[in-house]
C-alpha cells in the first residue's frame, strides 16, 4: 500500500542482509483453540452495557482526530529472530486470531504487514529499529501514528511485548490514500455532503511487534500469540488498565499458569471491531458504534443470570 511502510526494510537495515521472515499459512482447524471464558458471577443488564463501554474507552487508541484503524480484509503474519519452528507456531498462533476476528490470511511468502521479531533486549532492538529508519515509524502524515511521546515509550518501555502501529485514512469508495503524504499533492477526496456520515476509514498498515524472550519465560505458544493476535489487530492502549477484566491482556500481570489465553471478550470486542460499520463522521461514534456491537454479542451470548467476564477488585486483608 505505502512505499513508506516498507516492513521488511527494517529488518533488512538491522540484519545487514535481505530478511527471510517465516510467514502465515493458513492454520489447521485443530489449531484454533476455543476461547476460554469466567463463569459463575451475577450481574444486571446495565452493569453489562457499562462493563463493555469502560473496556472499549480503556483499551482504544487511536491517532488523535482519528476513529479507530483496522486492517482492510487481509493481513500477513511475519517473524525474524526466532527458530523456524518457534516462528512457525508463532504465526500459525497470530493467524489463527485473524480468523477468528474475521480477517483474511496471506499464503506462504506473502509481504508480512505484521512484523513480529524476537529479542532478548527489547529496548535496544526498538531504538536500533526507529534510528535506522525514523521515516517508516513517522511517516508524517495526519493520522499515522500516536506521535513521539508513544514513540519514545515503544523504545524505552520494559514490557515483554511492545508494539507500534501505523495507520493510513483510505477512501472507502476507490481505496486511494485520503491525507497528503511527504513531498506529494493533496489528494482530491470526493464528499458526499453528509455531516453524520464519511467516506474516509482509517486503516492499519502496518504493525511492528518486539517480544523480549527472556520475559515470555513460561508462557505457551497460545499465550504468546493470542496476546499478540490482539494487539496486532487492534490499537490497543499499552497503559490501559484491564485488571477487571477477563482478557488476555491481563498475561504478563498474573502467574502464566492461571492467565487464560484469548477469552470471549477478547474475542467479541475484535469482532465488534471488525463487524461494525465505522462510517461515522464524529470519531468518538465509531468507538460508540464497537462498544454498542460488542454489547449486543455479549447481551446473546450471557445467560439471564450469569454476569460478564468483568472481575472485582481484590479488597484484600
Amino acid at each position: 500500500m505505502l512505499k513508506t511502510l516498507a516492513l521488511m526494510a527494517v529488518v533488512s537495515s538491522l540484519h545487514g542482509g535481505e530478511p527471510n521472515p517465516q510467514t502465515a499459512a493458513t492454520p489447521q482447524q485443530e489449531q484454533q483453540s476455543a476461547p476460554s471464558t469466567l463463569e459463575d458471577v451475577i450481574v444486571d443488564g446495565r452493569r453489562l452495557r457499562e462493563a463493555v463501554d469502560d473496556f472499549v474507552d480503556e483499551i482504544v487508541a487511536p491517532p488523535v482526530n482519528y476513529g479507530p484503524a483496522r486492517w482492510h480484509r487481509r493481513v500477513c503474519v511475519g517473524a525474524v529472530n526466532f527458530r523456524r519452528e518457534v516462528a512457525q507456531a508463532l504465526v500459525d498462533q497470530v493467524s489463527s486470531v485473524a480468523i477468528q476476528a474475521g480477517l483474511e490470511v496471506g499464503e506462504p511468502g506473502c509481504s508480512p504487514n505484521i512484523l513480529i521479531m524476537g529479542t532478548d533486549d527489547g529496548s535496544a532492538l526498538a531504538r536500533a529499529m526507529v534510528a535506522s529508519n525514523p521515516r517508516i515509524f513517522r511517516p508524517g502524515y495526519a493520522g499515522a501514528t500516536l506521535g513521539s511521546v508513544a514513540l519514545e515509550r515503544f523504545r524505552s518501555t520494559e514490557d515483554a511485548v511492545r508494539w507500534w502501529h501505523v495507520s493510513v485514512p483510505m477512501t472507502i469508495d476507490h481505496n486511494l490514500i485520503a491525507v497528503r503524504l511527504p513531498g506529494q499533492q493533496a489528494p482530491l477526496v470526493p464528499q458526499d455532503g453528509s455531516r453524520l456520515t464519511t467516506r474516509i476509514r482509517n486503516d492499519l498498515a502496518g504493525v511492528f511487534i518486539v517480544l523480549d524472550i527472556n520475559r515470555a519465560a513460561g508462557l505457551s505458544f497460545q499465550q504468546i500469540g493470542d496476546y499478540i493476535g490482539m494487539v496486532a489487530f487492534a490499537q490497543v492502549d499499552p497503559d490501559a488498565d484491564t485488571s477487571t477484566y477477563d482478557t488476555v491482556l491481563n498475561l504478563f500481570e498474573a502467574p502464566p499458569q492461571s492467565q487464560p489465553a484469548l477469552t470471549e471478550w477478547d474475542l467479541s470486542y475484535l469482532q465488534a471491531l471488525y463487524g461494525a460499520e465505522l462510517n461515522q463522521r464524529a470519531v468518538n461514534q465509531q468507538s460508540g458504534e464497537v462498544s454498542n456491537s460488542m454489547f449486543r454479542d455479549r447481551q446473546r451470548a450471557q445467560p439471564d443470570d450469569e454476569e460478564p467476564p468483568v472481575e472485582e477488585p481484590n479488597p484484600g486483608p
